[in-house]
């Protein structure tokens, strides 16, 4: 339970609200501590209920992800438990609808289950529809904020996959950077785009998920091992977010992995496949 581990995510589940609420107030997170709340992280002694108040990630039922009406409806009851709250949605076609009415309504997204360059535009596009609409009945827009998320460590495991399944050749270096390398071309349709949704990293499984995208105007979930590495390093901190993937490495993904061109291109996949893409299906 939350109460126990206070890293590396805590989400509040629909009726257990008060209940954890009631919990949390036992424990203090402690100087050397982490503790993620959407995507904000706190590393000194603060009074963890004024915190549950001010900033939280919480998800609907994801067995609705096939129904935006559903899904729409929590995320509007979810957003009014507390100031500042974030709503994690899956990036199915039924998510795409449910972001665009729920932002309409007010709900600062989070677009979870996403694991391609389509999947973010897609999001991203349902979000400035949603903004849009809320602009022309003079609803405020400039404080929200929608985040995409993109499962970095999970493109990289469904194509380790597919290379032992397919019995596939390939650079093993090609393996840890792919998840990176669909991030920033994602990354760069958003900043050209001006979209308002912020892009955040999640699923780790290397440091090249952090160290490759230093600078950028991005969110991150970092577990505490993750944190510690940062700390631990030694790494220069300086940015690192505008150097591309090995151009050769990127060529050999392309050329052998057929689930890689899904993913990293905006074109790759059509909003009915997202569903049926194999990260989404082991991760959901």
């Amino acid at each position: 339970g939350a109460g126990e581990v206070l890293y590396p995510y805590i989400v509040f589940m629909y009726g257990e609200y008060e209940k954890m609420i009631g919990r949390l107030q036992e424990y203090s997170i402690s100087e050397n501590a982490s503790l993620q709340l959407g995507s904000l992280y706190f590393t000194k002694q603060y009074d963890i209920l004024q915190i549950i108040k001010e900033f939280g990630t919480i998800q609907p039922n994801i067995k609705n992800y096939k129904n935006a009406g559903k899904m729409t409806a929590q995320a509007v009851e979810f957003s009014k438990l507390a100031p500042n709250m974030q709503v994690k949605m899956p990036v199915s076609p039924a998510g795409i609808k449910a972001f665009e009415e729920a932002t309409y309504q007010g709900v600062n997204i989070n677009a979870t289950v996403s694991f391609s360059v389509a999947q973010a535009v897609k999001v991203a596009e349902a979000v400035e529809r949603g903004l849009e609409r809320r602009r022309k009945e003079g609803l405020e827009t400039e404080h929200m904020t929608p985040v995409c998320t993109i499962m970095i460590g999970r493109i990289d495991d469904w194509l380790k996959k597919v290379v032992k399944r397919d019995n596939i050749a390939i650079d093993p270096e090609c393996l840890e950077w792919a998840g990176v390398a669909v991030f920033k071309h994602a990354y760069e349709i958003f900043e050209e785009r001006g979209y308002q949704t912020r892009l955040l990293t999640a699923a780790y499984r290397n440091h090249y998920a952090w160290s490759a995208l230093m600078g950028g105007r991005i969110s991150m979930t970092l577990t505490r091992y993750y944190l510690e590495q940062v700390e631990l390093s030694g790494f220069e901190v300086k940015e690192s977010m505008s150097a591309p993937v090995s151009p050769e490495l990127v060529a050999q993904l392309k050329d052998k992995l057929p689930d890689f061109v899904r993913a990293y291109e905006e074109d790759g996949m059509k909003e009915e496949e997202f569903e049926h893409y194999g990260a989404f299906i082991t991760c959901l």
